[in-house]
């Protein structure tokens, strides 16, 4: 991240990780040290925004769950005319980029109006169930995971769920809290509604919280436990093996 004149401008697409800032990539971490612009997003911890220079830009483009956000066009024209501003930007994601979050859609504007992208991994939100002793696969239990979107392009669950559901697959939901009671009906009416589930809020943080139960039971346990967003659905046999890992 030197500058030099004769250098195209850049564009990083860094993960933030799930909410725990010690879990960024040290790449993630020395390319935030030297950060000129950095536009962050809703989920991204703000405690990352310390590594960089205090000379560094920060920028909001966040979108929070159902209700006020910045437009992809406007994030996109800030990403062209900072580029071509400062010489290089950093896009800070919650979780990884390239998973539910429009990271390579991103990466191909800016390679298309002159700018060099490049990605950098983030831990996705779906591994902090570890943190709550839920494994995503188990040998002798799940040979897979399914990672769904609750909420696609037009606002409805995506119906991949109904093919995950024939496997004995773990299934982690993201963006699925709206999507409770279609999630919990969809798996009652194929006679699975006794298929353990897991809801955990804010998973690698110390406040998190979780719900476990019953998948038919999923939006009165979000009730009860007063669950709200950012939130991970796990669904799957492996959310019983925290009880055992308790012993």
């Amino acid at each position: 991240m030197k500058n030099n004149q004769h250098k195209r401008p850049n564009l990083y697409i860094v993960g933030a990780g799930p909410g725990d800032p010690d879990l960024i990539t040290v790449k993630a971490y020395n390319i935030l040290k030297e950060a000129k612009v950095i536009l962050y997003d809703n989920l991204a911890n703000k405690q990352l925004l310390d590594i960089a220079p205090a000379s560094c830009e920060k920028l909001y483009v966040g979108k929070q769950p159902y209700g006020s956000y910045t437009p992809q066009e406007t994030i996109y024209e800030l990403i062209k005319q900072l580029a071509f501003k400062t010489g290089s930007v950093v896009r800070l994601k919650g979780g990884d980029p390239f998973i539910f979050g429009r990271g390579f859609e991103e990466m191909q504007f800016a390679r298309e109006n002159g700018i060099e992208a490049f990605y950098i991994p983030g831990i996705t939100s779906m591994q902090a169930s570890g943190f709550e002793d839920i494994p995503l696969t188990h040998r002798t239990i799940s040979e897979g995971v399914w990672m769904i979107t609750g909420t696609k392009k037009d606002g409805t669950l995506s119906a991949d769920l109904r093919l995950a559901m024939q496997s004995n697959a773990t299934v982690a939901i993201y963006m699925g809290m709206k999507q409770a009671n279609t999630i919990a009906d969809t798996y009652i009416k194929e006679g699975r509604g006794d298929t353990p589930v897991a809801i955990i809020q804010h998973a690698s943080l110390p406040h998190r919280q979780k719900a476990v139960g019953l998948i038919a039971d999923l939006p009165m346990l979000i009730d009860q436990h007063k669950l709200t967003y950012p939130a991970m659905i796990i669904i799957g046999k492996v959310v019983t093996l925290a009880e055992q890992a308790a012993i």
